[in-house]
């Protein structure tokens, strides 16, 4: 079985380590790249093409989300966690709407890291449990123009296919690649592929905006 391959962007030292030593003694996941920067980051991470790259939001000179929005559209294939101490709703929904997968706390232990990162790599938007109750509240409060504003105005719904809208609605439903296939009798790799059609035709990076415009929420 292939592993998960992962970089990781955090400038602070010691944390850096303890991230690269997690991934290092995972049995699923390899350690593709660690940069301190994100100068270096911006430029390395498109030639390493990892499958995952762990960010963090504050990094001196440079901003985490302004990488990740830089990165995505690059490679729309990486997939982007935050890891980061920031668990403002301004900040999460900044890294979300510039193509974040999913959002982690670094107090999170190990094994809730590593379990994110296999989520994330089966088609799932894995949160610390305080971010995904942001994330509910936040839209539960929210006047219905200003959620639709969180996603791109010129997505177009009626583009997608039978099969695509029925991947979209199983999304909603919180379902992974492997159960989406299952049901549908297709393999996972079939239901990416449907999953990054549907981002490009909707103008959105993530699980999150997918749904939010798909049901005008």
């Amino acid at each position: 079985m292939k592993k998960i391959s992962v970089c990781i962007v955090e400038d602070v030292t010691d944390i850096r380590q303890a991230l690269e030593q997690i991934i290092e003694l995972s049995e699923n996941c390899s350690l593709a790249g660690s940069f301190s920067s994100g100068e270096e980051a911006v430029v390395k991470i498109p030639l390493i093409k990892p499958d995952v790259v762990l960010m963090d939001i504050g990094l001196g000179s440079t901003n985490g989300i302004d990488l990740v929005k830089e990165l995505k559209p690059q490679h729309p294939e990486i997939l982007y966690m935050m890891c980061t101490v920031y668990e403002e709703d301004e900040k999460i929904f900044d890294a979300l709407r510039a193509g974040a997968s999913g959002y982690i706390l670094k107090k999170s232990s190990p094994a809730k890291l590593l379990d994110a990162i296999g989520e994330l790599v089966d088609g799932g938007a894995p949160m610390s449990s305080q971010i995904a109750l942001k994330v509910v509240n936040a839209f539960k409060d929210m006047p219905v123009q200003e959620t639709i504003a969180l996603t791109p105005e010129n997505a177009d719904t009626t583009v997608l296919t039978r099969r695509e809208k029925m991947i979209l609605e199983k999304l909603a439903q919180g379902k992974i690649y492997k159960e989406i296939g299952k049901e549908l009798d297709i393999s996972p790799e079939t239901v990416r592929k449907h999953v990054y059609h549907i981002y490009e035709k909707l103008h959105v990076n993530n699980r999150v905006e997918a749904v939010n415009k798909f049901y005008g929420r």
